[in-house]
């Protein structure tokens, strides 16, 4: 693919090549120093899991991890790199990494270094700028690497149908100069995975919370902001209130201070108490979060006949139940999470079957549709596209110009 030489960037996608999940990518400079991009968790990774750092990533000397955004697929595994190697991300994903490891009683044993997002930084003989995107994920970064004379963008995750599109837009219509070589996720190649706008979600919502006659049980990602707000905003118009549970709560507080996102304490927003979540956050000393939100609290004895669009996990289920909680004929659940998900038991869904709450399925991708992929890819013009982050390249490459198939654990040179 690219010659060898002693004066070219290095690169090595030691995971992530042939799956989607699980990612990490290596940069080496001509110097020795190295580049870690992303050191995610496998998705089919068991619970608990230990020791699935790739294999060729050397752990001896020294490198630099670069997180690009907060889902555990990228960086999930940051606590079996060497104590040594300091760890970067955004401000806003580094707060939701150490909420949802500590939710996840896998405290982070390391500080997160946070970059600025409005300009570049250098780390050793690298130069990094890292680019807001739209993705499911808030804070989620498209990343530019430049040393040795050589550009490189990793993309990162991203779309352009969310409530952060123009970002990706003018990155398209701008430019960003010359890149050498794009490093481009590609989940949805091959795939129907909706990918309409968060607008006409918000829309379907809206109709949705108008017709039913009762309570709207919902199952999204707490770390989802773009679907907490396309909710928040469709309860808003249909005079329902929108109840949340402690984490995303948490993940709220912790990220909307100064800006227009919903948070505990707005109108028609509370934080349903749940007795199994509360002692959970109790138990791992974050009891005054618990109290502080009380002022905001719902119970959940109190969700039974409201009229409430309301957070639902196999989680929250028990708890709901036990306070007399019973989904009816009148409800509604609907599904706004990837749908291969419901290929494995749900508890939360079959509750709300069992009690004959009707099943709707109401979502877009968090990743950028084919199309848009092309798109994204012509815009850029990069010499050489590595494909990582997708199962379906090696059948959906037409329209990618310079699609160079790299082995995972291969050197190649830029």
């Amino acid at each position: 693919m690219i010659r060898n030489t002693s004066t070219q960037l290095e690169l090595t996608v030691h995971r992530g090549g042939y799956q989607i999940g699980g990612t990490c990518i290596e940069i080496r400079h001509p110097n020795g120093e190295r580049l870690i991009l992303d050191a995610g968790q496998p998705l089919d990774a068991p619970k608990d899991a230990t020791g699935l750092l790739p294999r060729t990533l050397g752990l001896s000397g020294q490198a630099t991890v670069l997180i690009c955004h907060s889902h555990q697929d990228h960086w999930g595994l940051i606590n079996e790199l060497p104590l040594a190697w300091p760890v970067w991300s955004g401000a806003a994903s580094a707060r939701l990494i150490e909420i949802t490891a500590g939710l996840a009683r896998a405290p982070l044993g390391r500080v997160l270094n946070r970059w600025n997002s409005r300009g570049a930084f250098s780390i050793g003989a690298f130069r990094v700028t890292p680019i807001l995107t739209d993705h499911s994920a808030f804070d989620a970064y498209m990343l530019l690497i430049e040393g040795a004379g050589q550009r490189l963008l990793y993309s990162g995750d991203f779309r352009r149908h969310g409530r952060k599109s123009a970002l990706v837009d003018r990155l398209m219509q701008a430019g960003i100069g010359t890149v050498d070589l794009l490093i481009l996720e590609g989940t949805n190649l091959g795939t129907d995975k909706p990918v309409i706008s968060e607008a006409s979600l918000e829309a379907d919502f809206v109709s949705l919370f108008s017709r039913v006659q009762g309570q709207v049980f919902c199952c999204w990602s707490g770390q989802n902001i773009d679907r907490t707000v396309t909710l928040y905003r469709a309860a808003l118009k249909t005079g329902r209130t929108l109840v949340i549970d402690l984490y995303t709560a948490e993940v709220l507080d912790t990220i909307a201070q100064g800006t227009r996102l919903p948070r505990p304490g707005m109108d028609q927003l509370k934080v349903v108490i749940t007795r199994g979540l509360a002692i959970h956050y109790r138990n791992s000393g974050r009891g005054a979060f618990v109290d502080r939100m009380a002022k905001y609290g719902m119970s959940a004895r109190a969700i039974k006949g409201s009229r409430t669009v309301v957070m639902l996990r196999d989680g929250l289920v028990r708890d709901y139940r036990a306070s007399g909680v019973d989904p009816t004929a009148a409800d509604a659940v609907v599904w706004s999470m990837w749908r291969g998900y419901l290929d494995k038991p749900s508890t939360a869904v079959e509750w709300c079957r069992s009690g004959g709450a009707d099943l709707r399925y109401i979502h877009t991708s968090g990743h950028a549709s084919p199309a848009d992929l092309r798109a994204f890819a012509a815009s850029i013009a990069a010499r050489q596209i590595v494909p990582v982050h997708g199962t379906n390249w090696d059948h959906e490459g037409q329209g990618f110009t310079g699609l160079a198939r790299v082995a995972d654990g291969q050197p190649v040179y830029v």
